[in-house]
């Protein structure tokens, strides 16, 4: 009989040369287990969607309710959905009031592409600002806001009047100008091998785009719902954005996304033409049961007033001479080493001990650290003991 990794091979598109080849069987809380019963503990939370965990109970049980329903009824905006109604108003509910329309979408790079739309025909401009090391998804206009040529050059022509600036560096910000449509940004980059920018910068960033009439897009895709110690990352700098983007963690685990300003900006959606944007799938009742679900965890649970005092424990608790740097907030942290080698190999290591542990896009030598929020300390004295035991295992770092 012809095995499921045969078929996985054979039948599945697959995204590299080289994938990990774990066959899951099931999934709970923090942990994964493969078809022999190992258990793996999920250092980056299914890369940042399951903030409270594999399988939570809440989120199990809304699907439930509402499987005995019904599922997708027709396209996004035709019919009155409780499920996407109650998520979109709480969603409102614990955001700042500019932030009142929601326009669910199925993923994280659905949002990027109707925010960008959104922007353009809003403003009536094209021109369009990302950052160096930006990552905003895979499709076209994604793809187009990019910061990275290497994933880019082989896909070209892309959006036209798109430009870059470098992340964090204020004297940048004057390319912004009356001809900007918008300025999408991560709050927290995290492909870069996650680059926390200051207070200082994000204000300038903010006063700029109000004074040119820019939109600013803030990507929170993977920085949001607690992530960073916060419930949304752009309040560790006291601005408000003009379009959101959520997804991840925004399903609980479900697959759905999110772009959300104001309902005036948003109104020009609807008109001029009509069904400016569509989605058949946006708003799925299911995913928006388990998002509304996992968002009440998240607030009822107050898990966010943990993060902190579990980002110490691993900062305390992760020092080693291979270790150059800790970067990141809360729970979205990433340690640099020095190669890719290192990081690989380090990858591996903990994998055979039972724990997965990642790289990212564009920071190939470090390393990610992104668990669910519910990791105890317990949990979190294992994870570190299991990375410096391979960290060990390196050959000995050059002392700069």
């Amino acid at each position: 009989m012809i095995s499921n990794k045969q078929l996985f091979l054979l039948n599945t598109a697959q995204t590299s040369t080289t994938p990990k080849m774990l066959e899951i069987d099931y999934a709970d809380g923090i942990y994964i287990y493969d078809k022999k019963g190992k258990s793996y503990i999920d250092l980056v939370s299914g890369f940042a969607v399951s903030n409270i965990g594999h399988r939570h109970p809440a989120v199990l049980k809304a699907i439930q309710k509402q499987l005995d329903k019904y599922l997708h009824l027709t396209v996004y905006g035709e019919y009155i959905q409780s499920p996407m109604v109650k998520f979109a108003a709480k969603l409102v509910s614990v955001l700042p009031p500019s932030l009142n329309n929601v326009y669910f979408v199925n993923s994280g790079t659905e949002a990027t592409e109707g925010a960008l739309k959104l922007a353009k025909r809003y403003t009536g401009r094209s021109g369009i600002i990302s950052c160096v090391n930006a990552y905003h998804g895979s499709t076209h206009g994604a793809l187009s806001v990019m910061g990275n040529e290497q994933y880019k050059q082989a896909y070209r022509p892309l959006l036209p009047d798109v430009s870059f600036i470098r992340f964090g560096e204020a004297e940048d910000l004057a390319k912004i100008t009356t001809k900007t449509a918008c300025v999408i940004i991560e709050t927290v980059q995290g492909e870069a091998g996650i680059r926390f920018p200051t207070k200082d910068y994000m204000q300038k960033l903010r006063t700029r785009c109000t004074e040119t009439g820019t939109l600013l897009i803030l990507d929170e895709i993977q920085a949001a719902f607690g992530r960073t110690g916060k419930l949304f990352a752009f309040e560790h700098f006291g601005i408000v954005p003009d379009i959101l983007l959520l997804a991840k963690a925004l399903g609980g685990g479900m697959p759905v996304g999110a772009f959300i300003a104001d309902q005036k900006v948003m109104s020009v959606l609807a008109e001029n033409p009509i069904l400016g944007h569509i989605t058949t799938f946006g708003g799925h009742p299911v995913s928006c049961a388990a998002g509304l679900a996992s968002l009440e965890v998240i607030l009822t649970d107050r898990l966010v007033e943990g993060v902190d005092d579990k980002e110490q424990l691993f900062r305390e608790l992760l020092v080693h001479p291979a270790i150059r740097e800790i970067r990141g907030k809360g729970l979205m942290l990433s340690l640099q080493l020095d190669t890719f080698d290192q990081v690989e190999k380090v990858s591996r290591l903990c994998s055979d001990a039972g724990v997965i542990i990642d790289w990212f896009l564009h920071c190939e030598t470090a390393l990610r650290v992104a668990p669910p929020l519910i990791i105890n300390e317990k949990e979190i004295r294992k994870v570190c003991k299991i990375i410096l035991n391979a960290l060990d295992q390196l050959e000995a770092p050059i002392i700069a």
